[in-house]
């Protein structure tokens, strides 16, 4: 076992998005990487252009931040970079208790029930027959991952928009959303909270694609949140945390109101290596690894004061930041698109 007590991971990403707008139009983006107590942001830009005003706006539940922004006509590009810096928690997972269901903190419920794309009540039944014989803990939770890795075909092309877990069961094969919301699906059908988390991945297989975000899970067992990916295409300390929610239909990375025609997003990333700094490269591990804000910490905004000053939304064009305190407008009475 790598000792990785003590070390962080830095990493460097960028997003650039192209929209071809029609006509009057809103965006809503979640690109923009969470701030917390273990990711710290080093530097980041926000780039619009034409240049307009942006709000950034932060879910004080979840710690996404959306940034939004309105567009008449024409083509818009928006380019996102940041540099963020991850201390992980690791754990030997034979100290990790499990909670019993009746235990379990009322606030973590929300990532108990089904939802959109995790019909928990349509699988239950197999999820307590392929998993149901094994002891409650972290590693029923790790056979999960497990059985999903090596039953479902990582597929470029093989799910849409709305494939959900029934429809990636049925037919063996997705990408990485998928995995997650069948690993989602059949941990919460087993009583533990889980959730969906957006972000980008730093050492997958080029073989698979040009870079792009990826999705992997948090389950919550024996009083924290631990992080698995179920397609195993990257190192588990190579993801960086962008949305945080339920599935993907609460953290799309852009949800557009109007008539605009989308492009594929375009994503780079690297990683930064200063070992005589603690400063190393992704790695795989056979701890359990956290990024969660601590034993029992549910809301994001929760005993972190410095979170609750990054509540307040601010408005900046791309000249400069300035504090403002306008609220991110309504959605538009326009049928959405989400990505």
């Amino acid at each position: 076992m790598q000792d990785l007590a003590g070390k962080r991971v830095r990493l460097r990403y960028s997003i650039d998005l192209d929209y071809d707008v029609s006509g009057p139009s809103e965006f809503l983006l979640n690109i923009h990487a969470a701030r917390t107590p273990i990711q710290q942001i080093i530097e980041e830009s926000f780039s619009l252009t034409p240049e307009g005003m942006v709000i950034l706006d932060e879910d004080r539940a979840t710690g996404n931040r959306i940034a939004s922004f309105d567009a008449r006509s024409g083509l818009v590009r928006v380019r996102y970079s940041a540099l963020v810096e991850i201390a992980h928690r690791f754990v030997d997972p034979s100290v990790i208790v499990p909670e019993t269901p009746a235990t379990l903190p009322a606030s973590s419920l929300h990532f108990l029930y089904p939802s959109r794309y995790c019909q928990v009540d349509l699988i239950q039944q197999q999820a307590w027959d392929r998993f149901g014989s094994l002891s409650r803990g972290y590693g029923q939770v790790c056979a999960v991952r497990d059985w999903v890795r090596e039953n479902l075909v990582f597929r470029v092309g093989a799910s849409g928009p709305a494939t959900s877990v029934l429809e990636t069961l049925r037919d063996g094969a997705g990408v990485c959303r998928d995995f997650a919301h069948a690993m989602i699906a059949f941990c919460r059908a087993l009583n533990y909270p889980t959730r969906f988390v957006t972000g980008v991945d730093y050492g997958a297989d080029p073989a698979l694609g040009p870079p792009d975000f990826h999705a992997y899970v948090e389950a919550f067992v024996g009083g924290d949140w631990y992080l698995f990916d179920p397609t195993g295409i990257s190192p588990i300390t190579g993801l960086v945390r962008i949305g945080t929610g339920r599935d993907a239909a609460d953290v799309s990375f852009a949800t557009i109101f109007g008539p605009v025609r989308t492009g594929m997003p375009r994503v780079e990333f690297s990683a930064v290596e200063d070992v005589r700094n603690g400063v190393v490269l992704p790695s795989h591990s056979d701890l359990a690894v956290s990024t969660a804000y601590g034993p029992r910490t549910f809301n994001a905004s929760v005993d972190h004061p410095a979170r609750d000053r990054l509540s307040r939304a601010t408005a900046f064009r791309s000249s400069g930041i300035r504090p403002s305190r306008a609220r991110r407008r309504s959605a538009s009475r326009r049928s959405p698109a989400q990505a």
